[in-house]
């Protein structure tokens, strides 16, 4: 169903089309996001999480204990790219940065939207939220979709993702109860200034 709606987009648009995707910590954003990209051939990536705040920036601002919070992230920095991206397609190729989960850090040039790719697919949490930088995220993106799924499932994916990433169990779930749901709360209140809901 999404891919034949984001094959009617790139049909009926002039130039690039950019889409975003959005949703709470672990609803299946990067696999939506990247399910598409592999589809559509010519098709770029361009993650927000790759404007994650470095842990040395997060660690003067007494902020490492809540990464992933809305004000973990360089806002003007992921808007800046969405812009550049608009306005040099068949121009020049645009680096994004990636988001390294091995190293817990995001890292530069990580990804690269080629001059002539039509169709550029960005997600992340916040895509939605309508105060501060942000709000300049919205109108940056042709389509806004918002990717859902049950709460259990959420958290199930969330502690594997933690525990993957060097976490105990325990220390696991007190993140996704602490940090991840937090974060849910405000990410759910941005899905009415979405085009549709989609199941992750």
């Amino acid at each position: 169903m999404l891919i034949a709606e984001v094959a009617g987009l790139i049909d009926a648009t002039q130039g690039r089309l950019i889409v975003g995707i959005t949703g709470p910590p672990g609803a299946g954003k990067s696999t939506a996001a990247q399910m598409l990209a592999a589809y559509f051939e010519g098709a770029s990536y361009l993650p927000m999480d790759g404007f994650h705040l470095s842990n040395a920036a997060l660690d003067r601002l007494g902020r490492r204990g809540r990464k992933g919070a809305i004000d973990t992230f360089d806002a003007a920095g992921y808007i800046a790219a969405l812009r550049l991206v608009a306005q040099e397609y068949g121009r020049r190729n645009v680096y994004v940065p990636a988001f390294d989960r091995n190293l817990d850090e995001p890292v530069a040039d990580g990804y690269m939207v080629p001059a002539d790719s039509r169709l550029v697919l960005t997600e992340g949490n916040y895509l939605g939220v309508t105060d501060g930088d942000w709000a300049q995220v919205r109108p940056s993106l042709n389509r806004l979709y918002y990717v859902d799924c049950p709460v259990a499932v959420r958290r199930a994916r969330l502690v594997r993702r933690h525990t993957e990433g060097g976490r105990a169990p325990q220390a696991a779930a007190a993140w996704v109860d602490d940090v991840d749901e937090p974060n849910a709360q405000l990410i759910s209140t941005t899905r009415e200034f979405c085009d549709r809901v989609v199941d992750g």
